[in-house]
């Protein structure tokens, strides 16, 4: 008997890298191969939609054509297709057109007839080019449901009360289509639970319990946790609201251009003992692109081969590799090294990205140098060197690993040179300083526009152009940033400044939670000043 029915991967299309026909025709494969036999396509608004001209406008949504092409190419290499859209929050990309009813934030209006009309149209659409009948409505995270134009026009409500009338109207929709709804089950947990969307096994509320239609179908998701005991309190918590229920996992890939393969491999095995063990029959793991969608998923291949055996069974940790080996070309351990650019610092709870935190970090306004001391970027030449020589071996996958050599080559200079700059500017050794400006800031400026392509050439790989225009703009911005600030240190050793004002200001220091938001966005990273006045959403 097998482990699970659905066993399979989400791939998250919605944070600008929407992965291009030609890409899903390598990675599906790929993924059938390991035993994989489902695949979601996370998308926003990345998809057409009739009658929504606006809907996924210059956003490199996928046509009704390519949708059906995506489904047949799937369902000829075994694999099922499977929607998964939003129809609550997460929609913060279709607001700035002006054409749907909003709440707040990135939360469509609940109860408005147009809100409806739009989730009617996505409905129809899909259900015309994805033959699948299983269907994931989103709807989590919407933090600030019903404290918009909502609660200007209706009063104060529950949000749970909000979620269940609203749910109601969205299951009405989705039975004129066919469907089988699947949702994100955090939001019936944050509701009473202070927010938080996990919880020690306890009996659920039977207002929440209530709120579920019996034909809805709560999706557990959690990437966080390492202990086995963790995941069962929370399965069965979940179990209580619906017949049945999905986990859905991490493959951690959305902290930067690089994976954290090993963790994902600590949180899901546990997580995947616990399915096995509560008898949940279904389970994927979410891809998700947070800010940009840097990582490709061609660089996480160990780690979901790994599960996959796992998940049949194979829990020999050198068979895993040998087959791995056979399957790849590239030895396990070696291809895992994809992730050394993020090992020089201290494991933290959670995995740390310093390879993306310390390249956008700035010289002058560089308060993110708290988190680093002197050496720590001693080991980027060898990683380099090392990313090199398997690039070499491989021509499928080489690609991934020649972009995070380059990486490492940038931060082999940059990754201390904020700090370097302050020690020389709080010294007064200007002698330094100069030095700094007219070797190591030039180089380094080599070195990014020489990473640039190589990154540019990983994006093309895979995915559509549509979003490497924000990857342009922000490296474009820290070329820019890199001369100015060495321009302005030469003003400041010929004394045409009398002081650099940002270099005068102390280092302080912050906590982990503050920097696991701060180190996850590159417009929190690259600056402590205001790059955009909307909500966190927008920089998804």
């Amino acid at each position: 008997m097998k482990a699970f029915d659905h066993f399979g991967v989400m791939i998250d299309m919605s944070r600008n890298a929407v992965m291009s026909i030609d890409g899903l025709k390598r990675f599906l494969p790929l993924l059938k191969k390991m035993g994989y036999n489902c695949v979601m396509l996370y998308t926003e608004d990345t998809y057409e939609v009739e009658g929504e001209p606006y809907f996924g406008y210059m956003r490199g949504r996928y046509t009704k054509a390519e949708m059906k092409q995506i489904d047949a190419f799937a369902a000829s290499i075994g694999m099922t297709v499977i929607p998964c859209i939003q129809t609550l929050a997460h929609l913060n990309g279709i607001f700035r057109w002006d054409q749907y009813p909003r709440d707040c934030e990135d939360i469509l209006m609940v109860g408005d007839e147009r809100t409806y009309e739009l989730i009617d149209h996505m409905f129809a659409t899909l259900s015309e080019c994805f033959s699948s009948r299983k269907l994931h409505i989103g709807m989590d995270e919407a933090w600030m449901l019903g404290h918009g134009k909502y609660l200007n026009k209706n009063g104060y409500e529950p949000t749970h009360e909000i979620v269940k009338k609203h749910l109601a109207r969205v299951c009405e929709l989705a039975e004129k289509y066919g469907y089988e709804v699947m949702l994100w089950g955090d939001m019936f947990f944050r509701s009473w639970n202070d927010g938080k969307a996990y919880i020690p096994e306890c009996k659920m509320p039977r207002e929440i319990i209530d709120s579920v239609p019996d034909r809805v179908i709560p999706v557990y998701w959690d990437y966080y946790h390492t202990q086995e005991s963790d995941y069962v309190g929370m399965i069965k918590n979940t179990k209580q609201l619906a017949k049945e229920m999905w986990f859905a996992g991490g493959a951690w890939c959305w902290r930067g251009l690089i994976p954290h393969n090993s963790f994902t491999l600590e949180s899901m095995i546990p997580a995947l003992d616990a399915c096995k063990k509560q008898k949940v029959r279904n389970v994927f793991f979410t891809m998700w692109g947070d800010d940009g969608a840097e990582c490709s998923h061609f660089s996480q291949l160990p780690a979901l081969f790994y599960l996959a055996e796992y998940a049949k069974g194979n829990k020999d940790p050198e068979r895993i590799k040998a087959k791995f080996k056979r399957f790849s070309g590239i030895d396990f351990d070696e291809y895992m090294n994809i992730e050394c650019p993020n090992q020089v610092m201290p494991a933290g709870e959670y995995p740390q990205n310093p390879s993306k935190f310390m390249f956008y970090s700035d010289y002058f306004n560089d308060y993110l140098d708290a988190l680093i001391t002197k050496g720590m970027g001693a080991k980027y030449p060898e990683y380099a060197a090392t990313l090199r020589a398997t690039a070499k071996k491989s021509r499928k996958y080489g690609y991934v690993f020649d972009t995070a050599a380059m990486l490492c080559d940038v931060l082999e200079i940059k990754f201390e040179l904020g700090l370097r700059t302050r020690k020389a500017y709080e010294a007064g050794d200007k002698a330094e300083l100069e030095r700094l400006a007219k070797n190591e800031y030039v180089e380094v400026a080599k070195r990014i526009k020489i990473f640039a392509k190589a990154f540019e050439k990983q994006w093309f790989m895979d995915n559509k152009p549509n979003g490497f225009d924000v990857q342009e703009l922000r490296i474009g911005a820290l070329l820019y940033r890199t001369d100015a600030c060495r321009r302005r240190i030469l003003d400041y050793v010929s004394g045409k400044l009398e002081r650099i004002d940002e270099l005068e200001e102390k280092l302080l220091p912050f906590g982990t939670e503050l920097q696991m938001c701060v180190t996850g966005a590159s417009p929190l990273i690259a600056t402590p000043n205001i790059l955009y006045m909307g909500n966190v959403a927008a920089w998804g």
